[in-house]
């Protein structure tokens, strides 16, 4: 009797982890890090509710932390199987997990210096050396091949766009075939591909991120070039959290567009991030998995000065010239944007721009819903620094194009689960499949089970 069971990014946008089970063989797809609301944050300290020695197998669809990022803590708690994925998933993932374990020593080492935490002693999640131990199960697969798991079950990745490579997942097993859609990217994104159409499943998994909502249609592109161009005119900087493997190449895609035209001639472009700094790189490794060629892959990529060296991201900070600043995290809740934050947010002829999603609980949420101050390191900064959300630079599928992806299956399945995503959205995007598609869809709870 084969089973699905959903041991995160059920009712919410993070933590995502599938669970398949065959009798006692078990197959999870995803097996991401909760963020956002400390309820959620608190689960990755948790013990998981099924035995991680019991996992056989996990398929991967993506790299970002969100999915990838509980790997480490997986393995301490047991977990000695294979890890599937992608062969730039694979790359990514060496960059993501590292980091993540670096910041979370390095979080831990600071909080216990300034005593702000109410552990004692404040401890990493996982090490860098947990991360790389992670990294040796690794396995890649191919694109668009069905490859045989040791469970038992057969796996076939398809190119989701989102990211540089990300997967929409196919498991066949049992005489089943589940499809996962891990993240899917936009079909109009000017770096990365559409996703691929899927003939036929069983039964979808699929993501609600963006499940009730459409993307303006405004073009980025302009909107971008007017945000920097006000900031600059009053003498400001646009600090710019973002995504460190995907938003950040993107980003310097406009950035590229806008210097073309003549708009950025004399305002300074930096990525502060170095884990930003070698997904670039990997752009170029990976030519053939996104759209642009290699000579404009190399321009992009140069159109900043890339920031590496933690004295020169201090000196960034201080320096009060009108600028861009690229720096991670996404939604920032760690990394070297925090430290600009602190340096920018509380003058107002800075800008703070938000490029992508923000979950309910991170400081981004904070910023997007009008908060005039954010709490870091423990110490409260004002905000009064333009705060500017551009949801059309998102590297998320909207509610249209989800629905897009949905209806390239020939046939509808039996039915779809529709998770990660925040209550509502999910909820939407639910109503939006039965109404629209006609398809049997519901919206998992947390460890609610279904037999398939």
């Amino acid at each position: 009797m084969l089973t699905l069971r959903s041991l995160g990014g059920a009712g919410t946008v993070t933590g995502s982890k599938h669970l398949l089970s065959l009798g006692d063989r078990r197959l999870l797809l995803d097996c991401g890090l909760f963020q956002g609301l400390k309820n959620l944050r608190e689960l990755n300290w948790k013990r998981l509710p099924v035995d991680a020695s019991s996992i056989d197998e996990v398929v991967l669809s993506h790299a970002h932390l969100d999915h990838c990022g509980y790997l480490p803590r997986l393995l301490l708690e047991g977990f000695r199987g294979r890890i599937h994925a992608s062969a730039a998933t694979r790359a990514v993932a060496d960059l993501i997990l590292k980091d993540a374990g670096h910041l979370q020593e390095k979080d831990a080492d600071y909080a216990n210096r300034k005593g702000f935490s109410r552990h004692h002693p404040a401890l990493p999640l996982y090490r860098v050396v947990d991360a790389e131990r992670a990294l040796e199960h690794f396995d890649t697969l191919p694109w668009r091949r069905s490859t045989p798991l040791r469970c038992g079950a057969q796996a076939q990745l398809r190119p989701a766009g989102h990211i540089l490579g990300a997967a929409t997942v196919q498991i066949d097993w049992d005489g089943r075939t589940v499809v996962f859609s891990g993240d899917l990217g936009r079909y109009a994104d000017p770096v990365m591909g559409a996703p691929e159409a899927v003939p036929e499943a069983d039964y979808i998994v699929v993501e609600s991120t963006y499940g009730n909502r459409v993307h303006p249609p405004q073009d980025p592109l302009e909107a971008l070039g007017a945000v920097i161009e006000r900031t600059v005119r009053r003498g400001g900087t646009v600090v710019i959290p973002a995504f460190a493997v995907g938003r950040a190449q993107s980003l310097q895609y406009y950035l590229w567009k806008l210097r073309q035209a003549g708009r950025l001639d004399n305002v300074p472009v930096y990525v502060d991030s170095p884990m930003a700094s070698s997904a670039s790189d990997l752009l170029q490794r990976f030519a053939g998995e996104h759209r642009l060629d290699a000579a404009t892959c190399a321009e992009v990529c140069s159109i900043a000065t890339h920031v590496r060296d933690v004295a020169e991201s201090k000196a960034l900070s201080a320096d009060r010239f009108p600028k861009v600043i690229i720096s991670a995290s996404g939604m920032a809740t760690g990394g070297r944007v925090l430290h600009h934050l602190i340096a920018f947010a509380p003058d107002h002829r800075n800008t703070v721009l938000l490029s992508g999603f923000q979950a309910a609980g991170t400081r981004g949420r904070r910023l997007l819903q009008g908060e005039r101050e954010i709490k870091i390191f423990g110490q409260w900064v004002p905000v009064q620094a333009e705060v500017v959300d551009l949801p059309m630079l998102s590297a998320h599928a909207d509610a249209d194009e989800i629905l897009r992806w949905l209806s390239g299956f020939r046939r509808p399945p039996r039915r779809v689960f529709v998770v990660h995503g925040e209550p509502e959205a999910s909820d939407t995007l639910r109503v939006r499949i039965a109404r629209e598609l006609g398809w049997d869809a519901c919206v998992p709870r947390q460890d609610e089970e279904f037999t398939l």
